[in-house]
């Protein structure tokens, strides 16, 4: 086996093995009606890590570059707002502000649109409320999901 190829396998088998424990853990999990949502979400999950795995293990993964240090560079605010999000920013200011905070933080990184202009800070805002609107309704209103509850709401 060569080196190429385990480049591949080994992140496969960690998404496996993620993904193994995320669906365990949904249906497990009580109030059963809770984790309808999260049943769904881990069952096309663990589909698609043994795509992966498969992929990997017989060779048909292409390997590319790797993640250069520029694109690292690029990502790392973004990922590291996704971090505060999940460890903290759920869990403590709950679900829906949280995710305000967080899709605003990185809608407001990524955007091309200058810093400077008033204009462009209202346009983030309105995409923000709109987002978070679609989101609530989605998961409140349509598929009544339980989110996690905190200081705020």
């Amino acid at each position: 086996m060569t080196s190429h190829r385990l480049q591949h396998i080994v992140p496969g088998f960690a998404i496996f093995v993620l993904a193994s424990v995320v669906t365990w853990l949904s249906f497990t999990e009580q109030p059963a009606e809770a984790f309808l949502f999260p049943r769904v979400i881990s069952v096309v999950f663990i589909i698609l890590a043994i795509w992966n795995l498969i992929r990997a293990v017989t060779g048909m993964s292409k390997v590319g570059r790797g993640i250069t240090v520029d694109t690292l560079k690029n990502l790392a605010p973004g990922l590291a707002v996704m971090l505060l999000y999940v460890f903290f920013g759920a869990k403590h200011l709950g679900f829906y502000f949280g995710s305000t905070l967080a899709f605003f933080a990185i809608y407001s990184f990524y955007d091309p649109a200058s810093w400077s202009s008033i204009k462009d800070w209202i346009k983030r805002v309105f995409v923000t409320a709109a987002f978070m609107a679609v989101i609530y309704t989605l998961f409140a209103v349509v598929l009544q999901v339980h989110t996690p509850r905190g200081i705020l709401f």
